[in-house]
């Protein structure tokens, strides 16, 4: 099996020392195996994303000697191949409409029997064809909700395999019933990032451990709608002195200004490290 991974940035802001890192866990996972090393700007999200950025990642990339495979894939470019899975789940009914806002599913976490705060009630999702209707008919904002567990009666039991902890079996209560489409950005991470991986046959997926959990209906998702399943490494995330994990509003350690301030390419990669 010939190796694929992606790196895949949202051209949102410059790249700090947590993509650094992250880049150069896929690339060199690929290069050591003879493989391929893919780039995919995940700009699917308008209202954040800055056209000058999309060059600066390449730039700064390049500037790296992180040199990717291949044409650049945009998820902008992509639309209808989301709406073609979205569609897939609704009609398995798997999908569906979820008027709530993000003070409603608030007020409803608060109640005393809500023991996990962070995974979504599940207030829409027994709410009547007719209820649906109606409120769809009169213009009230909605997204569409992954039904996890009536999907798990499909699927079955299913687990990953991660290259850093092994093989972790799907726990569906890990997410909840996951928003998949939004009406300001049309997809949601985790529907796009499936279908991606898929187009771009992509056979092992490197990113950080925060997103651990995601891989649970990551799993459900490729297992529902046929797709393969990769391989995956979690890796560590690069932190701060106080030991918080870096982030764009993190501009003193964004590429551009290392850059500016003269330091070489070997210097940032060696400060991207995580102990």
């Amino acid at each position: 099996m010939s190796v694929v991974t992606r790196f895949a940035p949202s051209p949102t802001g410059d790249l700090h020392l947590g993509h650094v890192y992250a880049a150069k866990v896929a690339h060199d996972l690929a290069r050591d195996a003879g493989g391929r090393f893919l780039l995919r700007h995940e700009d699917i999200d308008s209202g954040r994303v800055k056209p000058e950025f999309y060059r600066r990642i390449e730039e700064d990339l390049e500037w790296l000697g992180l040199r990717w495979d291949g044409k650049i894939l945009l998820q902008s470019e992509r639309r209808e191949a989301y709406k073609d899975a979205l569609k897939t789940l609704k009609t398995m009914g798997l999908a569906y409409p979820c008027f709530c806002t993000r003070k409603d599913i608030q007020a409803a976490l608060s109640a005393p029997h809500d023991s996990d705060a962070a995974i979504y009630p599940g207030t829409c999702r027994s709410l009547s064809i007719a209820e649906t209707n109606d409120r769809i008919t009169t213009g009230e904002a909605y997204a569409w909700r992954f039904h996890a567990e009536k999907a798990a009666q499909i699927h079955g039991d299913l687990s990953f395999r991660d290259l850093r902890f092994g093989k972790i079996r799907v726990d569906t209560s890990v997410n909840g019933d996951a928003v998949l489409s939004r009406k300001d950005i049309g997809v949601a991470y985790h529907l796009a990032v499936v279908v991606d991986d898929q187009f771009q046959e992509i056979t092992h997926v490197t990113r950080g451990e925060d997103l651990l959990g995601a891989t649970h209906i990551h799993r459900q998702l490729q297992a529902i709608l046929g797709l393969r399943e990769p391989l995956y490494l979690h890796h560590a995330l690069v932190r701060d002195e106080h030991g918080k994990r870096l982030a764009k509003r993190d501009a003193a350690r964004s590429i551009r200004i290392l850059r500016e301030q003269g330091y070489s390419p070997d210097e940032v990669l060696a400060m991207s490290q995580v102990s």
